[in-house]
C-alpha cells in the first residue's frame, strides 16, 4: 500500500502499527507465532506491523486476543478508524466552499446531548451572530482562497445553531477573556456579538464561563476544541480538522475541559467581564 497523501493520516497509521508491534513484543511472541494464533499468514502480520496494510477491526481483535491484550481493543479500533478520517486537510474540506463545511456536521450535532466547548481564539460558532460569523468566515475564505459562498455558509451555520434552542440538549462553554477582545469585525458588529453573548447566558440549558486574564491557572491556554457527549472531540488546527474518537483521547480532553472550567468566572462575574469588553469598544 503506498504512503497516504496526507502525512497526518500516514503518521496515524504508523502509530497504530507501532502500538500493535509493541503489544506483540510485550506478549513475548514472534510474528510467526502471532500468525499461527490468528490463523493468517506471517506476511500479513508483517504488513500490518509495518503499516503496509491497514488492519480491519476483526484483525485488531484477533491480534489482541492472541497477545492477551483484549483490554486495548476499544482504543485501537478507534485509532484505526481515526487514521482514515481524523485528520482531514482543510483544503479538501473547503475546496467546494464553506457552506458544505458548515453542513457536514449537522446530523451529528442533532444526535449529541451534551456539548462541552473550550475556545481561546474566537466566539464559539454556536454563539455567533450572523454579522460576526460573516466577518470571520470572510476572513477564512480570503485566507484559504476558497469559493466565495460566505452568505450561504453563514445561513448554514445559523440553521445548525438552532440546536442551541433545544432544551433537551446541554451546552457548557469556557471562553478565554481574550475572545471578548479580539477584533475580527467592526465595532458595531462586535458590540452586537457581545450583547448576544449576554442574552444567551439566560438560556437554562447553556452555561458560560470566562477565564479572566488575571486568573491563577492550573493549566495553560489551549487550542479550541469541542467535546460531543463522551464519544468524540473536534479539535481544529491551521492545516487540519481533527476528529478524535479514541476513549483515552476523549478522556484527555474532558480532563482538560474540567481543569479549564475551574479557572472560569460565571454568573455576575462573567457578565461583568463582557460588560467591560463592551465598554472598551471605540
Amino acid at each position: 500500500m503506498p504512503l497516504h497523501p496526507s502525512s497526518r493520516v500516514q503518521k496515524a497509521r504508523e502509530d497504530l502499527a507501532g502500538r500493535l508491534r509493541e503489544i506483540r513484543k510485550d506478549a513475548g511472541i514472534t510474528g510467526r507465532e502471532l500468525a499461527i494464533r490468528c490463523r493468517w499468514s506471517e506476511s500479513k502480520s508483517s504488513r500490518i506491523e509495518n503499516a503496509k496494510t491497514p488492519p480491519s477491526d476483526a484483525d485488531i481483535k484477533a491480534w489482541c486476543r492472541a497477545c492477551g491484550a483484549d483490554d486495548q481493543v476499544p482504543d485501537l479500533i478507534a485509532a484505526n478508524r481515526q487514521s482514515a478520517d481524523a485528520h482531514v486537510q482543510w483544503r479538501q474540506l473547503q475546496r467546494t466552499g464553506l457552506r458544505r463545511l458548515q453542513e457536514s456536521a449537522g446530523d451529528f450535532y442533532q444526535q449529541t446531548g451534551v456539548f462541552r466547548v473550550y475556545v481561546s481564539d474566537v466566539i464559539p460558532g454556536f454563539l455567533q451572530t450572523p454579522g460576526y460569523a460573516t466577518a470571520l468566515l470572510s476572513t477564512i475564505a480570503n485566507f484559504r482562497g476558497t469559493p466565495d459562498d460566505v452568505r450561504d455558509a453563514v445561513a448554514a451555520r445559523m440553521r445548525r445553531n438552532t440546536v442551541l434552542n433545544n432544551g433537551a440538549r446541554r451546552f457548557s462553554f469556557v471562553l478565554e477573556e481574550s475572545v471578548l477582545r479580539y477584533r475580527l469585525c467592526s465595532v458595531e458588529t462586535m458590540a452586537a456579538q457581545l450583547g448576544h453573548l449576554l442574552a444567551v447566558m439566560d438560556l437554562q440549558n447553556v452555561a458560560v464561563g470566562i477565564i479572566p486574564f488575571s486568573a491563577q491557572r492550573n493549566v495553560w491556554p489551549m487550542p479550541t476544541f469541542t467535546i460531543f457527549d463522551d464519544a468524540r472531540v473536534h479539535a481544529d488546527t491551521l492545516d487540519a480538522a481533527s476528529t478524535l474518537t479514541q476513549p483515552t483521547q476523549v478522556e484527555l480532553y474532558a480532563r482538560a475541559f474540567d481543569r479549564q472550567s475551574k479557572s472560569a468566572m460565571r454568573g455576575a462575574a462573567a457578565r461583568s467581564l463582557i460588560a467591560t469588553a463592551l465598554a472598551s469598544l471605540d
